[in-house]
């Protein structure tokens, strides 16, 4: 009774923190999240384009697969997150999925920097990295410990230095951490 009501699998918190529109130009780097990168690619619909990278062919076959499965249509690639294989300003959103936390700081700094390059003036750069703070008993029951501060502290300054404007963090829930900076117009 009433299937059209029912709340899609692929619109999750994720989905709604990126923002993406009908027709938006969107670039996932880090595809180890497959299903964020076919919603996203449902929401920018046939008018948009969604594209995603990854430095793993294993990673990118499997994301492949899944936007397949989910009736999404996205466009994938394997390069190395600091030498994308797009052109200067091709995209309206670039999300950065998974692949600050825990690199070295010059690896970060260049990631930030190619997300830059790719990213048109006044456009949008999201960070959802996993927080570790909703991992353990506590998470089955809606209670979760903060993450460390530092770590976002840390994008924050690698996405100043690569030249962003207007960065913050949005929120940290459901184990994620999300950030958002402004490319300069």
């Amino acid at each position: 009774m009433f299937k059209f009501f029912k709340r899609t699998t692929l619109d999750p918190l994720s989905v709604t923190m990126v923002g993406v529109k009908l027709a938006d130009r969107v670039l996932v780097i880090g595809c180890h999240d497959p299903r964020l990168i076919a919603a996203l690619g449902i929401k920018s619909g046939l008018t948009g384009r969604t594209c995603g990278v990854d430095p793993s062919e294993d990673v990118v076959r499997e994301a492949e697969r899944v936007a397949l499965a989910e009736g999404a249509l996205v466009e994938f690639a394997c390069a190395p997150t600091t030498a994308l294989p797009y052109d200067a300003s091709s995209f309206d959103i670039v999300v950065l999925r998974d692949v600050m936390r825990g690199t070295a700081e010059t690896e970060r700094l260049s990631v930030a920097a190619e997300s830059s390059r790719v990213l048109r003036g006044g456009g949008r750069c999201m960070i959802i990295d996993s927080s570790g703070s909703g991992a353990g008993l506590g998470s089955m029951f809606g209670r979760t410990t903060p993450s460390d501060p530092s770590a976002a502290n840390e994008m924050i300054a690698t996405l100043k230095s690569a030249g962003y404007v207007a960065v913050r963090s949005l929120a940290e829930r459901e184990g994620l951490v999300f950030l958002e900076a402004v490319k300069r117009a």
